[in-house]
């Protein structure tokens, strides 16, 4: 048992300092994913600690001292995702319609042919806009029948698993699509009004994940998320974009690209909202996102039920309130971040002028 335990801990540890490393290969970047899922072997280690090893041994000191500042460490960038933490976006007040904006973020899996799930919840939740990732010619035809009520579209039918479609109630305008980092991987960007007149920049991503399955190496995605954050970082428009981004809320990388864009998470405080991955429910992470910048204000969030794909849903509803969100504030970045920033683009010799900048 003192071996296992031993062993366990060392583990513990391998994969907590794994992340330390800025670089790019998946084994590392994978560390990001389950930190809620390291931080509970964290406390059933120490819980083993105490039960099965002589707690005065230095050796057993020793071991505990290594879990507890692995679970510390673990804790302090998975804790944010709760509600203990202040929220970084207020909670929208005064609600008016003609300001509203919601919108259903669904990753539907390709091979999956349940539409009539995802159906169902656009029926009744009647969101403005529904963004699908994954969606291929087949799942264009299941989805042909919306553009009844939501007439305004964006479509891209890939059969690589990155296909995406864009169908929104409101208007659509300088509506694109680019394919920034790699050939076949889409990103869409457009002008969307709100019911009130105000226009919102928008935009739609699915980077390719780090994987042995995919690409061996993160920088691909890494720098269509900082290309497109130091693209919004010089805008005055309201912003909001959304997607799967292969990549969880907590890691270096999304902080990153919150710290150049400016943009806001209104998970903060509120909880963590896991979409990934819907059929294992002990190996769940925040994979489908959606930020803006600090004209909105959010009235809720919701992760809904399964459609028979790997992720679940996400809604979230937005209110503008421009003048409310002065008094909302997210990262910062530093000559560090920007120094970083710089080179994941230059790695993937890209731009922030290649990324499309709808209204402006």
């Amino acid at each position: 048992m003192v071996l296992i335990i031993a062993l366990a801990t060392l583990l513990l540890g391998v994969v907590t300092l794994l992340p330390f490393s800025r670089h790019p290969h998946w084994l590392i970047r994978g560390a990001d994913f389950p930190r809620l899922q390291f931080a509970l072997m964290a406390i059933a280690l120490l819980l083993a600690q105490l039960m099965f090893l002589d707690s005065s041994a230095t050796g057993t000191r020793l071991l505990m001292g290594v879990t507890a500042l692995c679970l510390g460490y673990q804790l302090w960038w998975i804790l944010p995702y709760t509600p203990l933490w202040p929220q970084e976006v207020q909670t929208a007040r005064n609600r008016c319609a003609e300001r509203q904006l919601s919108i259903l973020t669904s990753n539907v899996l390709t091979p999956n042919r349940n539409a009539a799930a995802l159906l169902a919840l656009v029926n009744q939740h009647q969101p403005d806009v529904l963004v699908t990732l994954e969606s291929d010619q087949w799942w264009q035809e299941q989805l042909a029948e919306l553009e009844s009520v939501m007439p305004y579209t964006i479509q891209c039918p890939l059969d690589n698993l990155y296909g995406m479609h864009v169908y929104s109630r409101l208007p659509l305008a300088d509506t694109e699509i680019a394919f920034l980092v790699e050939d076949d991987v889409p990103s869409m960007h457009a002008r969307l009004s709100l019911r009130s007149g105000d226009s919102v920049r928008m935009h739609f991503l699915h980077p390719a994940p780090p994987s042995p399955t995919e690409n061996p190496e993160s920088t691909e995605r890494d720098a269509e998320l900082v290309m497109v954050a130091r693209s919004i970082a010089n805008s005055d428009q309201p912003v909001i974009l959304t997607g799967d981004l292969n990549d969880v809320a907590w890691s270096p990388t999304t902080r990153l690209f919150r710290k150049i864009s400016g943009l806001l998470d209104p998970r903060i405080g509120r909880g963590m909202f896991n979409t990934f991955n819907a059929k294992y429910p002990f190996l769940r992470w925040p994979l489908d996102h959606l930020f803006h910048s600090e004209h909105f204000t959010v009235e809720s969030i919701q992760r809904l039920p399964p459609i028979g794909s790997d992720h679940f849903a996400l809604l979230t509803c937005l209110l503008y309130t421009p003048v409310a969100g002065l008094k909302q504030s997210g990262l910062s970045a530093n000559s560090e971040d920007r120094s970083w920033a710089q080179s994941i683009v230059d790695d993937q010799s890209v731009s922030k002028a290649d990324v499309p900048e709808p209204g402006e």
